[in-house]
């Protein structure tokens, strides 16, 4: 069962209160340089993001968030560190929602400003808490223990929005360790009643970026914890769109199309199977009906699999048997499938436009 939060509004965006879990990502150009950052902007919106968050380090970057807003389609979130001004500059450029670590923004009279600002447009704030910039006093009071130190951390200063009257409130609480991690969302979890945007804090390159945030967003999700998520990836962010969009479909949260099961492989398998799968995955890459595609490549687990499935295939010798939701269609030579399953495909996406 999913875990009941406040409902926010980040510019269109519903994020908690039963809203499906969004997809964010954070640029990596310079901010200042309005051109660049549209259009990496843009791009991540056609690869799927629905929130978009950019770095303000300077004055320069922060007087360029209301061109960059003007030309976007997606909710604009300002990163805030060190600079509280930089946070009042961003509000007043007309972002959607500012993040803020409270652990680096120099003292409550700073805090107090930006809280007034935000209150006085209607945006929310995300208490962003890393395992990296905790307060040293609260990390030196649990000796370490991370996951303890985000969630007091954080405690501390929802508790303080709640004592200004502001409850417009987004909450992380990140570490590079998984388990950390998670044990800091479970523990924030059951404590506060606001939406969590969940993550591995620098999960790094590639496959261990991926399987580190796959495993610590994944399980949280699995636990109905969590309402908007962004898998940090080192490089091109649309990277990051691809990866949360397949872990939030794994999840069972939300469909962004046709889910490819196939089989490893053994002795048993006599097609080229991995060359198929590649063929299917070019033919599905533009239908968005939450499809089951089963592709086997013995007579083993292969058809059993395939039943199970919108539509399935199962290969063997030079022939190929096509099933559709546990029905045997067709025995198609291999020189035949691409063009078969095809048809087939269109059959099956048409009927569920219908």
């Amino acid at each position: 069962m999913r875990r009941v939060s406040i409902p926010v509004m980040v510019g269109n965006m519903p994020v908690g209160g039963g809203a499906p879990v969004s997809i964010q990502s954070m640029t990596n150009t310079d901010t200042s340089d309005v051109e660049a950052t549209v259009r990496q902007i843009n791009g991540l919106f056609e690869a799927g993001c629905e929130l978009v968050r950019v770095a303000v380090p300077d004055e320069a970057a922060a007087k360029s968030l209301g061109a960059i807003k003007k030309n976007i389609s997606i909710p604009l979130i300002a990163d805030i560190h060190f600079n509280y001004k930089l946070a009042l500059m961003a509000i007043n450029q007309g972002v959607d929602k500012v993040r803020i670590n409270p652990g680096t923004l120099g003292g409550v009279k700073n805090f107090d400003r930006i809280i007034a600002a935000a209150k006085d447009r209607g945006i929310p704030l995300r208490i962003g808490v890393n395992s990296g910039s905790v307060e040293k006093e609260v990390m030196a009071r649990h000796k370490g223990r991370i996951s303890e130190a985000l969630v007091e951390s954080t405690l501390r200063a929802v508790d303080y929005l709640e004592k200004h009257a502001f409850s417009n409130i987004v909450v992380s609480v990140k570490a590079t360790s998984v388990s950390s991690t998670v044990n800091a969302y479970e523990k924030i979890a059951a404590q506060i009643p606001y939406p969590l945007h969940l993550g591995v804090t620098e999960a790094g390159r590639g496959m261990d970026g991926v399987i580190k945030s796959s495993i610590g967003i994944g399980s949280l999700l699995l636990k109905g914890i969590g309402d908007t998520i962004r898998v940090s990836l080192t490089g091109d962010p649309v990277e990051e769109i691809a990866a949360a969009k397949k872990i939030i479909q794994a999840t069972g949260q939300r469909s962004f199309g046709p889910e490819i099961i196939s089989c490893p492989t053994c002795a048993r398998c006599k097609i080229d199977l991995g060359g198929l799968v590649k063929k299917i995955e070019v033919l599905v890459k533009d239908v968005t009906a939450p499809l089951k595609i089963a592709v086997m490549g013995c007579p083993v687990n292969g058809p059993g699999e395939a039943k199970e499935a919108h539509l399935g295939i199962s290969g063997a010798g030079e022939n190929a048997v096509l099933f559709r939701e546990g029905v045997l269609l067709k025995k198609v030579p291999i020189s035949k499938l691409e063009e078969e399953f095809l048809a087939e495909l269109q059959k099956l996406a048409l009927s569920f436009q219908s």
